[in-house]
């Protein structure tokens, strides 16, 4: 809209091809989709438009009467056809046309070409077209597994569910307790799990289009009015609403809690998806408490622990199954802030949040049974508050430290352990191990968590290499405690 409002103004010769399906990833919904829908409902009146000008145009005096049915249209279209935004925003509007019909396509494209200002062709197509089943299902079939195209047959193998489905019944499970929890998606409540959510609660199920913005500013708004808003949203796209988790959020400390989906490396879907920022981009904003489970039991903790903080909270999970642990019937509220120790050892710290974890856990296990180092490893459950009473307890001058997290190490849950050395007056020997900074490439996640060596294999070879050489440089040089 920003783009059509300047393009409009400027009246440049510019090409605008509307793409219209009918659907997002899921079907569309919000005052613009049907907008839409009315205008191709209205062609009826573009092509009695034309008719009536060709018949005027051969009549005694027929250029005048055309001419003077000109200034008439303006007030005939806006009866009839809703399709007068775009124009009024100063765009010829041409269409609606049929997408699949492409001798007509490349002719209205050739002579869109020739306009001397702003065009917006609209053009109908229909997603999935020429796969019978897509067409039939265009929400299923918009990202599918591997499958066989002569039946749609979609290999599966036997796995545990999904974080995403385990936080959408987790969900479902406080709601049923509690009247006033809400959940939010921008156009993905398939991706996000709420589609569950939704057939259990409708009337608290809000769907705002692709407009990650507006759904966090609607949570802001519900929490000032005592509800209890989740925003599911996946990382990568909750960026796009950085501005009012800032503003709108964090700034009046509202109890809005983020449900972030795909944190971390995401596979298939590759750079664009990666929730490779968001415990760097969240943790800086006062107010906001962010947390990471090890596993899918723990993610329904922090889900139940969130909504009880009172203030802004984020709860990042990863894509794709999880370990396959017991899951609690009534998820226990877990302190906020505080870590767990799962491991006890004398010769370091390994540090890990979220789904590294238990990798972290048994390359300790492993390099402690091949005679070499013994490493305590804590679940940090926490970036912000940063269980700081834990960190002092096994943290001391020259200790080899590490921390692990899938997230880019740039400013991310490394970065907020060595800030809080740094305040304890702590200098530990840290290796920080993460995203490095870089875009990952499309891959699958395994081979990603390889290829960065966040998974158990690579945490073993570094925790190997790092301890026999003595650990790495310290974080400023102090008088050994």
């Amino acid at each position: 809209m920003e783009g059509l409002n300047q393009g409009g103004y400027l009246k440049r010769r510019l090409i605008v091809i509307l793409n219209d399906n009918e659907m997002s990833i899921a079907p569309n919904v919000g005052a613009m989709s049907g907008y839409l829908l009315r205008i191709a409902r209205g062609q009826i009146y573009n092509k009695v438009r034309g008719e009536v000008a060709s018949v005027l145009k051969k009549l005694p005096k027929g250029e005048r009467l055309a001419e003077l049915a000109e200034h008439l249209e303006d007030g005939l279209k806006k009866a009839l056809v809703p399709g007068t935004l775009f124009e009024e925003l100063g765009f010829k509007y041409v269409g609606p046309i049929d997408g699949h019909n492409i001798p007509v396509l490349v002719r209205t494209l050739r002579e869109a070409k020739d306009y001397d200002g702003p065009l917006l062709i609209h053009v109908r197509t229909t997603k999935g077209k020429g796969y019978a089943l897509a067409e039939k299902d265009p929400v299923f079939w918009h990202g599918p597994s591997p499958f066989k195209v002569e039946t749609g047959e979609i290999a599966k193998k036997a796995a545990p569910p999904s974080y995403t489905a385990v936080f959408a019944d987790t969900l479902a499970d406080l709601a049923a307790k509690d009247e006033r929890i809400v959940a939010i998606t921008a156009a993905m409540p398939d991706g996000t799990g709420l589609d569950r959510f939704q057939k259990k609660f409708p009337d608290r199920t809000f769907d705002v289009g692709i407009c990650e913005q507006h759904a966090v500013l609607f949570a802001a708004g519900m929490a000032t009015q005592g509800m209890k808003p989740v925003c599911a949203i996946y990382s990568t796209f909750l960026q796009r609403a950085y501005d009012q988790i800032f503003h709108d959020v964090c700034l009046m400390d509202l109890p809005v809690v983020f449900a972030l989906d795909r944190g971390g490396v995401v596979g298939s879907d590759g750079p664009t998806h990666h929730g490779a920022y968001d415990l760097s981009y969240l943790r800086i904003f006062p107010n906001m408490m962010v947390a990471a489970p090890k596993d899918e039991n723990e993610l329904r903790q922090l889900v139940a622990t969130a909504l009880t903080t009172g203030h802004p909270t984020a709860v990042r999970y990863p894509r794709g199954a999880g370990y396959g642990v017991a899951l609690d019937a009534d998820p226990k509220i877990l302190p906020v802030g505080k870590g767990e120790v799962l491991r006890v050892g004398k010769d370091g710290v390994v540090l890990a949040i979220g789904d590294p974890v238990l990798p972290a856990l048994k390359a300790a296990e492993r390099l402690a049974a091949e005679g070499g180092a013994s490493l305590t490893v804590i679940n940090a459950r926490w970036v912000k508050p940063l269980d700081t009473e834990l960190l002092a307890q096994f943290v001391r001058n020259g200790t080899t430290l590490f921390t692990v997290e899938e997230n880019a190490v740039t400013g991310g849950f490394g970065s907020a352990v060595s800030e809080a050395l740094d305040v304890l007056g702590i200098a530990a020997r840290i290796h920080r191990i993460g995203i490095p900074d870089r875009f990952i490439p499309h891959a699958t996640q395994a081979e990603q968590r390889s290829e960065i060596g966040i998974d158990e294999e690579g945490l073993l070879g570094t925790f190997r290499t790092m301890t026999a050489a003595g650990g790495v440089v310290p974080i400023r040089a102090r008088a050994a405690s």
